[in-house]
């Protein structure tokens, strides 16, 4: 069948257009008459028998007319003074990264499995492995992970691939989202979960963690900054796990990276981070990219593709696929992880972004990040009712606890087309009066303003 595609306001809207007598050749084509007997070896007392209540068809105008009325419910970050962020940030994009995405030679390109007609794809990611490990100072970094949330947990896996034990501990400052993939995956994969408790300033507690480390583990996982937005003291904490003969697994921001001590620098054994802020649009939450490095004494044990450079037998460079650990090319019992994709456009784009941004542009965004952000809080905690959550050194996101239930300020706020932050009873039901606030370098002062002018007029 034909696929068909249309442009609805930008975007592309996909669709195979099969009618009845379609599908009445297909039946007859493998020996049918009726797609029941498709199903027949399914017993009845499992198949869903109770109507849809589908409405009535409409035409494509009528179609598109719906969706964009449903679409107009929404308050797009575009439009707004956004200060949402928990993993996802709303980062200024050069217009550059997306018209270069956007060459068919890299938005149609396709797995890069025979590498003499690929040379194009295979450099994109080999430079993006080169930046990640600049970045995190980190020895080999792959190209790449689905997300922030898989990367952790990939971490995990690997880790536990490289120990005895099976047992993986967990600050309790991690993103709730990316703990949430974490014990879907323990679950099958017989990990034991251990939640480190926090200190009362929300970061994790080193004390508690001595403690767990007496009891055989094989890594520990700290995000920094963490959830709340908190930096965490990583460097005991490295030391803590080595001594007790765990990894060390960090997680982090890639544009904080720009004016923090990197990873590798402490000894950090694994690194993993949602790389949306690295040149990519909100999209609505996806297609995020999941970044992944570790030591290089790691590296057979590493998830996804590791591309790496050579010569020919001219004495040319080139690049090949080192490692390509996954179930598609060993057996699946042999294989490192079953990932199937590299999200290879959403690292291209953050290539550019790095590679247009330099060491100095990606350190003057972070320093605007937090230059703003501790203004923001600063003005914010002025304002009667409303105060600082936690003391601990913050980057570009922090805590503020509400005088009235989050969820009512964020509802009227959005009336004025302000995205003020995330009401952390969204992950912790009994914080009603705190919101998570995130601050980057595309906030104007007097964005900044209009927001605790917002809050004084409550």
């Amino acid at each position: 069948m034909p696929l068909l595609t249309r442009s609805i306001s930008g975007k592309s809207m996909v669709y195979i257009p099969n009618t009845d007598a379609d599908r009445q050749k297909m039946l007859e084509s493998i020996g049918v008459d009726s797609f029941e007997k498709l199903i027949e070896s399914v017993p009845y007392t499992l198949r869903e028998n109770v109507s849809l209540e589908l409405p009535e068809p409409l035409s494509e105008l009528e179609i598109e007319q719906e969706l964009e009325r449903l679409a107009a419910k929404n308050l797009p970050a575009a439009s707004s003074i956004s200060f949402m962020g928990g993993g996802a940030y709303d980062h200024f994009i050069p217009k550059v990264v997306d018209f270069l995405i956007s060459r068919s030679e890299f938005y149609t390109a396709y797995t890069p499995y025979q590498a003499e007609v690929s040379q194009g794809t295979l450099q994109a990611m080999y430079e993006y492995q080169s930046m990640i490990c600049a970045l995190t100072g980190m020895d080999v970094s792959n190209a790449s992970m689905y997300d922030g949330a898989t990367a952790m947990t990939e971490a995990a896996m690997m880790a536990k691939s490289l120990s005895k034990s099976n047992r993986i501990l967990v600050s309790a400052a991690v993103h709730p989202h990316y703990l949430k993939v974490l014990k879907t995956y323990a679950e099958s994969l017989k990990l034991e979960i251990v939640m480190v408790p926090l200190l009362e300033n929300g970061v994790t507690n080193i004390g508690t963690l001595s403690e767990l480390l007496k009891k055989s583990a094989a890594a520990v996982i700290v995000q920094s900054p963490n959830f709340f937005g908190l930096l965490e003291e990583c460097e005991p904490m490295v030391e803590l796990a080595h001594q007790a003969k765990a990894l060390f697994i960090q997680g982090a921001d890639p544009i904080g990276l720009a004016i923090f001590k990197a990873p590798g620098d402490i000894n950090a054994d694994i690194v993993f981070a949602e790389g949306q802020s690295l040149g990519n649009h909100l999209n609505f939450g996806g297609p995020y990219l999941g970044v992944f490095a570790a030591k290089g004494k790691y590296i057979r044990k590493m998830p996804g593709r590791i591309v790496g450079a050579t010569l020919d037998a001219q004495g040319r460079r080139g690049f090949v696929l080192n490692l390509q650990t996954r179930e598609q090319h060993i057996r699946r019992e042999k294989a490192t992880s079953n990932i199937c994709t590299n999200q290879g456009l959403v690292a291209l784009a953050s290539t550019i972004y790095m590679a247009l941004m330099g060491k100095n542009g990606l350190r003057k965004v972070a320093e605007l990040c937090a230059h703003k952000a501790h203004y923001l809080m600063d003005e914010i905690c002025k304002v009667d009712g409303f105060s600082r959550a936690y003391n601990a050194p913050f980057f570009k996101e922090f805590v503020i606890k509400t005088p009235r239930p989050s969820r009512e300020i964020l509802i009227q706020a959005a009336k004025e087309n302000i995205l003020f932050g995330i009401p952390l009873e969204r992950f912790f039901p009994e914080r009603t009066h705190e919101l998570l606030i995130a601050v980057t370098e595309k906030r104007t002062k007097a964005d900044l303003d209009v927001l605790v002018n917002f809050f004084r007029s409550l």
